[in-house]
């Protein structure tokens, strides 16, 4: 009889188990309408006769106080909000809208809190900008102090009756083209000297940027795109070693004609130089999927790559490989031009000369591999130059955009 009590017992226990999850999977699950999100990236996709509205799947908290948008692309009139609205909002209404709903809208710089008609409250918002919203945790009882800031700095703040239901992040749009990069768990602070927010730009990641703008972890391409001279180049601030040997980046945007490299180059790399075109570089190129080394004639290599795609590249140390100097290498800033060789080719520069000078500089050799959405494409022996090799990717033509992890593998 025991024993049969105690059957039904365990059985009892893993069915409330089972119900537990389901409550939990249901309550923690963000909800979107005409909106698609790639990451964190959100995208407008509706017919700009309708709302589009993004729910976060959790909600703010003492933990977790405080959210940001930066907007990417405006569309056709930037009628983007941000705010906060209870779970169950109805999706076809801009947050602040709707009662127990309050949000700033870029568009107009009005705050809109509970009703379709906004109040002057700050400074329209436009491509670039970040805007944030918060909760303070000093709020007066039964009232809940919202606040907004764009750009790292407060624009004001609204008291509103606490709720019973929670309030999550949300995100509105309304036209065609709007796009934004949602970070959830961004942090606001102040700084005892300046009063200036503390967010973390991931600029300090990149040692030099040439017609390449950052935003948080994603890179857009902001040059001319016209000829091969216009070159976006980023390269970050230390080499791959033991510790850090892998990076990734997603394609987010192909742009017009997806010139996307990935791969490591020397420190001093030209910066209008495509990664792999020059010596003391390797790069994986997106657009025809070939494999550069230090020329600019590619070698089949692997599978094109396109939106969504993602590249990886990393480097197979020795086991007792050690790099002198560390990894703290931040020391500069240099702009290293190629001498022209006496006779280029109008589509790539081979910069022999340029390989010739280098080849004393070069130590021992390591394998560089890449990858293609989690999947090794093929590797290939090379020489370390003097001071290791760094993540650099080049994009080349309008509208490129790429997410970039540096530390995919830390944890």
């Amino acid at each position: 009889m025991d024993d049969i009590n105690l059957h039904y017992r365990f059985l009892n226990w893993r069915r409330r188990i089972r119900e537990i999850r389901e409550v939990r999977a249901v309550r923690y699950r963000e909800r979107l309408k005409k909106m698609l999100r790639d990451g964190d990236i959100l995208r407008y996709h509706g017919n700009s006769d309708e709302v589009g509205c993004f729910v976060a799947a959790r909600p703010l908290s003492r933990r977790n106080r405080y959210f940001e948008v930066t907007i990417i692309d405006t569309g056709v009139r930037g009628m983007i909000a941000v705010g906060l609205v209870p779970q169950l909002y109805k999706l076809d209404h801009q947050p602040g809208w709707l009662p127990h709903s309050v949000a700033f809208h870029a568009d107009d710089g009005k705050l809109y809190n509970g009703n379709t008609v906004g109040q002057q409250f700050g400074p329209k918002c436009c491509r670039g900008d970040r805007i944030g919203c918060g909760v303070s945790l000093d709020s007066d009882d039964g009232q809940l102090t919202v606040f907004f800031t764009k750009n790292g700095k407060e624009v004001g703040s609204v008291e509103i009756p606490e709720s019973p239901e929670a309030f999550y992040p949300a995100v509105g749009m309304h036209s065609l083209g709007e796009e934004v990069l949602l970070d959830l768990n961004a942090e606001w602070g102040m700084e005892e000297d300046d009063g200036q927010m503390i967010v973390d730009s991931h600029e300090e990641d990149w040692s030099r940027l040439h017609d390449v703008k950052v935003t948080g972890t994603l890179l857009e391409y902001v040059g001319k795109g016209k000829s091969i001279v216009d070159v976006g180049l980023a390269q970050a601030r230390r080499p791959l070693n033991t510790r850090f040997h892998y990076y990734e980046l997603e394609i987010t945007d192909a742009g017009e004609k997806c010139y996307i490299a990935l791969g490591l180059a020397r420190r001093d790399y030209p910066k209008n130089r495509h990664p792999g075109w020059s010596r003391g570089s390797i790069a994986y190129h997106a657009d025809d999927g070939k494999l550069f080394q230090g020329s600019g004639v590619g070698d089949a290599f692997g599978p094109r790559c396109f939106e969504g795609d993602i590249m990886g590249c990393g480097i197979m140390f020795p086991r007792d490989y050690s790099l002198d100097g560390g990894d703290d290498v931040d020391d500069w800033d240099i702009d290293v031009i190629p001498k022209p060789s006496e006779v280029q080719n109008d589509l790539y520069a081979s910069n022999e000369e340029e390989e010739d000078e280098g080849e004393d500089s070069e130590g021992r050799k390591v394998a560089v591999f890449f990858t293609r959405n989690g999947k090794v494409v093929g590797r290939r022996e090379v020489a370390l130059p003097v001071g290791g090799l760094y993540p650099t990717i080049g994009m080349m033509s309008t509208g490129e955009k790429v997410k970039v992890d540096l530390h995919p593998l830390s944890g």
